[in-house]
């Protein structure tokens, strides 16, 4: 059956494993079948199960084996491979499986190879057209996971899951935070009382003693107050010394 190469549409895996992605070959119930591309530029067919039949261990198991099996007979020569074959072979066509890998989103890588089966050829065992009870059968049934049209994509590489937190986690974490607001507070007290000592305390002033200053003195006389009556002078009346009597010179007189 030729494949015809479509583009890639949204949700398709970008790179499985050491192999790129490149464009969309075929579309089966069971999964998608890719071309892509090794890391030495070789073109590979990749087919990988949808998320619906990747969730089914039934289904998957039925891919998984398909594809050991395939890997063993390619392994094994002489005898021992015919017997092998003859008692468990699954598919008698299939490809060389050049990697694989078994996980929760199984895929396999075969030599891309145009006009010839590729690794749609995994896919059909996955499939599953009723109950086989001997020659008959039961009626036909529809996998409940039809629906679920979405490849499966590998999770997230080991190493890389996420952390959760746990309670022991939270409750470190909170005793942390709290030792640290303990030690700024402490820290910020230390600082406040160790500037508060380094102040200088201000010496007081000495008291001030105030004197109150006496009152001016007037110069004018109280108008209220009586006057002093005036004193006689000493040249015009009493006692004293007589003066000097009319003709004589005062300049005369010897000196005293």
């Amino acid at each position: 059956m030729a494949n015809v190469a479509s583009p890639l549409q949204y949700g398709d895996p970008p790179r499985l494993g050491p192999f790129m992605v490149q464009a969309r070959l075929h579309v089966a119930p069971a999964g998608f079948v890719y071309l892509g591309q090794a890391a030495d530029g070789r073109a590979v067919s990749l087919a990988v199960l949808t998320r619906g039949a990747a969730l089914d261990a039934a289904a998957r198991e039925r891919f998984v084996t398909a594809i050991r099996e395939s890997e063993t007979r390619s392994g094994v020569r002489g005898w021992l491979g015919r017997a092998v074959r003859a008692r468990a072979a699954v598919l008698e066509d299939a490809p060389e499986v050049l990697a694989m890998d078994t996980g929760r989103a199984p895929w396999v890588a075969v030599p891309y190879a145009p006009g010839r089966p590729g690794a749609e050829r995994f896919l059909e065992p996955v499939m599953v057209g009723g109950t086989f009870i001997g020659p008959a059968h039961g009626p036909d049934f529809v996998p409940y996971w039809l629906t679920d049209r979405t490849p499966a994509l590998p999770g997230p590489p080991p190493g890389r899951r996420p952390l959760t937190e746990t309670r022991k986690r939270v409750l470190t974490a909170l005793l942390v935070l709290v030792g640290l607001v303990l030690l700024l507070t402490v820290m910020a007290l230390l600082m406040l009382l160790g500037r508060a000592d380094t102040e200088q305390v201000p010496r007081p002033l000495p008291p001030t003693s105030f004197e109150p200053s006496p009152p001016p003195t007037p110069v004018s006389p109280d108008p209220r107050q009586p006057s002093p009556s005036p004193s006689p002078s000493p040249s015009t009346s009493g006692p004293g010394t007589p003066g000097p009597s009319q003709g004589e010179d005062p300049l005369d007189e010897g000196p005293l």
